[in-house]
């Protein structure tokens, strides 16, 4: 395959994934209900563009989803506090960076000898599973919905199945590492953007003393962050797979 095709199969991946950032922006599809929490998908397009074609379709992707998220607070349905995202520093950037450091966090596992990567499997999906395990018992104590409760279900029958098949092929490891650090990096950075820059007038629209605005920012890293990087890895390892074996 020459350099020319190369380049067309990556701009066209950077616009579908694109295209499919603001079709999730757009519609509940972005937004999956775990029961007591809501976890984003819009940064699974990213993080599958930045692995499987590298971090500049990473960080186009990633552009495409800041800036409709950008848009999304200044034009539609805007919540009281959609003014954090009025700033390109918390909307765009750390959007741009997950297609960074997805992609490098990945070639940095393929680098790691093959006894250890086994090992550092079996930690990560045995600790997904526990948190999965969590969810469903916090879903099933507070008597939420059948359907969230399913989903949750299912989520952890595909986490078990990946857990299964790891053992196997050390070769997903590096993508679910990814794709972890990627989620991370965009919960991160947006609540630290709007702990530094907007912390007073954040807790004073929600309705909370100043003092509580560090536990309030890092409770919503832990009740949202952690679910959303584990939506990714097991979301985005299936994808990925998927795609470098109708490649083959």
């Amino acid at each position: 395959m020459n350099k020319k095709s190369i380049s067309s199969r990556k701009l066209v991946t950077a616009a579908m994934l694109g295209a499919i950032t603001i079709v999730l922006s757009l519609t509940p599809l972005g937004l999956i209900p775990l029961g007591f929490i809501n976890a984003t998908t819009m940064h699974i397009p990213v993080i599958i563009g930045a692995i499987a074609e590298g971090p500049v379709v990473g960080a186009l992707v990633g552009l495409i989803f800041g800036v409709s998220s950008l848009l999304n607070a200044l034009l539609r349905n805007p919540s009281p506090v959609s003014f954090v995202f009025y700033n390109p520093l918390i909307s765009v950037l750390p959007r741009v960076l997950i297609g960074i450091t997805s992609y490098y966090a990945y070639k940095a596992c393929q680098n790691i000898g093959d006894k250890k990567l086994k090992n550092l499997s079996k930690i990560l999906w045995i600790a997904i599973s526990i948190g999965l395990i969590y969810l469903l018992y916090k879903n099933i104590s507070e008597e939420k919905s059948l359907l969230n409760i399913i989903f949750v279900i299912i989520l952890l029958a595909l986490v078990i199945g990946l857990f299964m098949y790891s053992r196997k092929s050390k070769k997903d490891f590096p993508i679910a590492i990814g794709a972890f650090v990627g989620s991370m990096t965009n919960t991160i950075l947006v609540l630290g953007g709007i702990y530094l820059i907007y912390a007073e007038s954040y807790v004073k629209t929600l309705g909370l003393p100043m003092d509580s605005a560090r536990s309030a920012i890092l409770g919503v890293t832990i009740t949202s962050g952690i679910p959303e990087a584990i939506l990714s890895v097991i979301l985005s390892t299936a994808v990925i797979k998927a795609l470098k074996s109708s490649r083959r």
